[in-house]
């Protein structure tokens, strides 16, 4: 049970770290990172709709039933809801990049991980019951697209450094 939800929580924190791996680094320029309101708008419409993508695509990878659906509602929500708010921390953080101070900043940046590390959490526990009435192949699926997941963010990780 442990591994499974060890395997929740990377599969979060690719879904949403690629949006956490876009917000600006704290040594870029501010001229870079003050993004207008419709810019940040746009960012987050497009986070949105990969966000909505992951969903659907996780759905049929884990083929999930019509006795399933109203747990995998759950979990899709969990997923929008931590996707909105890592995006409100983001946002937030390019909103006051012109006139920030290094500790601003770092502020700033600490509550992107804390909402990153939030969604991760979140979503084990929604996940969970899910997983726990999944059949044993949808287990199976299960836990082999969440390690596939971990094993491609360690190389989109190496590759972002």
């Amino acid at each position: 049970f442990r591994r499974v939800l060890f395997r929740s929580a990377i599969a979060s924190t690719l879904l949403l770290g690629s949006a956490f791996a876009q917000t600006p680094a704290a040594s870029a320029p501010p001229s870079s990172t003050n993004a207008s309101p419709a810019a940040m708008a746009t960012a987050d419409a497009k986070r949105d709709m990969r966000v909505e993508k992951h969903i659907t695509d996780l759905h049929a990878k884990l083929k999930i039933t019509p006795a399933e659906e109203t747990q995998w509602a759950a979990v899709a929500k969990t997923m929008r809801d931590s996707a909105s708010e890592l995006d409100s921390a983001i946002d937030k953080r390019k909103a006051m990049m012109t006139n920030a101070t290094a500790i601003d900043d770092l502020n700033a940046y600490g509550e992107i991980a804390q909402a990153h590390a939030n969604s991760v959490k979140n979503l084990s526990v929604a996940f969970s019951p899910l997983y726990a009435s999944m059949t044993d192949d949808q287990k199976k699926l299960a836990d082999e697209v969440f390690a596939r997941r971990a094993h491609n963010g360690k190389k989109m990780h190496k590759a972002i450094k």
